[in-house]
C-alpha cells in the first residue's frame, strides 16, 4: 500500500488533570431523537444526595459505537479475569449503601 493511501493516526492529547479520571458509581442515561446524554454521578455512603461529576453528550451513532466497544472490552475482561458478578438489586439505587448514617 502506498504512503498516500495509509490512514493517518489521530493525535490525542491527555492533560494530567483529565488523566486522573473521575470516579462514578452511578450513571443515568437519557436520550432524545438526536442525542444520548450520560450523566456520571458519585454517591457517597450515608449521603442522600449525589453529585453529577461529568456529563457526556453524543449522537445516537456514536452511542452505538460506544456500546459495541464497551461490549467488546467487557468480553475481553471476562475472558481474562472471569465473569463479572452483578448484584441482585437491579433498578433499585441504595442511597445509604448499607453503611452507617452520618451524624454531625
Amino acid at each position: 500500500m502506498s504512503e498516500e493511501k495509509k490512514q493517518q493516526g489521530i493525535n490525542i492529547e491527555l492533560s494530567e488533570e483529565t488523566a486522573e479520571g473521575i470516579y462514578s458509581n452511578l450513571a443515568i442515561i437519557t436520550h432524545s431523537s438526536s442525542e444520548f446524554i450520560m450523566d456520571y454521578i458519585r454517591i457517597m455512603p450515608g449521603v442522600p444526595k449525589g453529585k453529577v461529576k461529568a456529563r457526556i453528550v453524543m449522537t445516537p451513532e456514536h452511542a452505538k459505537k460506544l456500546h459495541r466497544a464497551l461490549s467488546d472490552n467487557l468480553a475481553k475482561y471476562e475472558s481474562s479475569f472471569g465473569k463479572i458478578k452483578e448484584s441482585e438489586q437491579v433498578g433499585n439505587i441504595p442511597l445509604n449503601f448499607g453503611g452507617p448514617t452520618t451524624q454531625a
